[in-house]
């Protein structure tokens, strides 16, 4: 063979990598001083220059060892998904035991605000009701003092004011001296006075002003929720304090948590978190709300919570759940889902697709969740993979090399 004579192979993969690779004589031909990894299934384009020749001599080279050859049948039947290899941002997370709670910002305690006695009682236990919907009507001695201090008050000033009207007409026509004008329109604005401060005593106990029944009160829904707890029976006297109902709107729930000390420096607010239950397969996706800043004397532990939109009402109040808070997140330019890395041979591999059917892919993993693994080297991003069942390709490679011998 020519001592001259120079060659060269460029080695193709389905992955798109290329490697060139420089062939030298030997007494076995033109070889590589190169080693090929696995797998091997590639092509190969060599180029050789040999002296006195115009132009080079090409040949061509196609190399399938190891590829896993389905029919599209059998790939469906295997239930075999494949996706993309892409960058992606991999979040790390650490999950703490929690509880469905009301949320307290849309929690109300009912209260009468007056004592009385109940006289309907129009709201169950578990009801759905709209704001301003009739809860309970009590019958209430002072609530009646009350509407008949403003009905006082309101007849007086509407004396004070025919006389302010007469006096000042008897003033402008110089009749009657000013000083009787002028204590007209301090009565009048004495009685505008009692008006207000009396119906300001309605309103503090959520009465409207008129009614038939002047010892009747109202008691309405202050919000659009759920009756979570009721307090009230007919015939029952209540103070003004009594809790009758409680009240809240379900359409929204925390999920509370207790941090240790050694996790928080890790959970902040205003990061991602998944709420899961043993009790159902659905999964809620929300915000840490609320750290607390002290911890607690007996556990040591803060209180944490995040906010959930529940419009299902599927997150009930009392529920035990895992939350999963994100702690750290990593861009890394080629990840794939964590379920498609498979041991072989003590390494972790990836099948790729390539035409006729999937080729096991050896793969350098560097950060790893769950959910994804980032992919250090040995696969390009936009290469397609099998995400899904890649463990039946593992069992046929494991039968299609058991008396293969490299």
């Amino acid at each position: 063979m020519p001592a001259d004579l120079k060659a060269t192979a460029t080695l193709k993969r389905p992955n798109e990598e290329e490697v060139v690779l420089t062939l030298k004589p030997s007494s076995a031909g033109l070889v590589s001083d190169q080693v090929i990894p696995e797998p091997h299934f590639f092509e190969v384009d060599i180029s050789v220059s040999l002296p006195g020749r115009d132009g080079p001599l090409r040949a061509e080279l196609h190399k399938e060892e190891g590829l896993l050859a389905l029919t599209p049948e059998q790939v469906s039947s295997a239930g075999i998904v494949t996706s993309k290899a892409k960058a992606e941002s991999l979040e790390s997370s650490t999950r703490f035991p929690g509880e469905i709670r009301f949320n307290a910002d849309r929690t109300a305690h009912v209260v009468p605000k007056a004592t009385g006695t109940v006289q309907q009682v129009s709201a169950d236990l578990g009801q759905e009701v709209k704001k301003g919907q009739l809860l309970a009507v009590i019958s209430s001695a002072s609530l009646s003092e009350l509407r008949s201090e403003w009905l006082a008050a309101t007849k007086r000033r509407s004396l004070a004011a025919t006389t302010h009207a007469r006096e000042l007409k008897l003033w402008r026509e110089q009749v009657s001296a000013q000083q009787d004008y002028q204590q007209a329109q301090t009565a009048l604005q004495e009685a505008d006075i009692a008006v207000q401060n009396a119906l300001q005593k309605l309103r503090a106990v959520g009465a409207e002003p008129s009614a038939k029944d002047l010892s009747l009160l109202e008691i309405r829904a202050p919000f659009d929720g759920v009756v979570v707890e009721k307090h009230i029976a007919l015939g029952e006297a209540l103070t003004d304090a009594s809790n009758i109902f409680t009240i809240s709107d379900l359409s929204t729930v925390w999920a509370e948590f207790v941090i240790a000390p050694k996790d928080l420096q890790t959970v902040r607010v205003g990061e991602d978190a998944k709420v899961t239950s043993t009790a159902f397969a659905e999964e809620a996706s929300g915000n840490v709300s609320y750290i607390g800043a002290l911890l607690g004397q007996q556990t040591r532990t803060a209180t944490a919570r995040v906010t959930l939109k529940n419009p299902e009402m599927a997150w009930r109040p009392g529920l035990f759940v895992s939350v999963n808070v994100v702690v750290e997140r990593n861009e890394v330019g080629v990840a794939v889902e964590s379920d498609a890395i498979q041991d072989v041979n003590g390494h972790p591999t990836v099948f790729v697709e390539v035409p006729g059917g999937f080729l096991p892919q050896p793969v350098k993993l560097g950060a790893t969740t769950e959910k994804s693994s980032e992919v250090v080297s040995g696969l390009r991003a936009g290469t397609r993979y099998v995400s899904s069942n890649a463990f039946v390709l593992k069992s046929e490679l494991g039968k299609a090399t058991a008396d293969h011998a490299h």
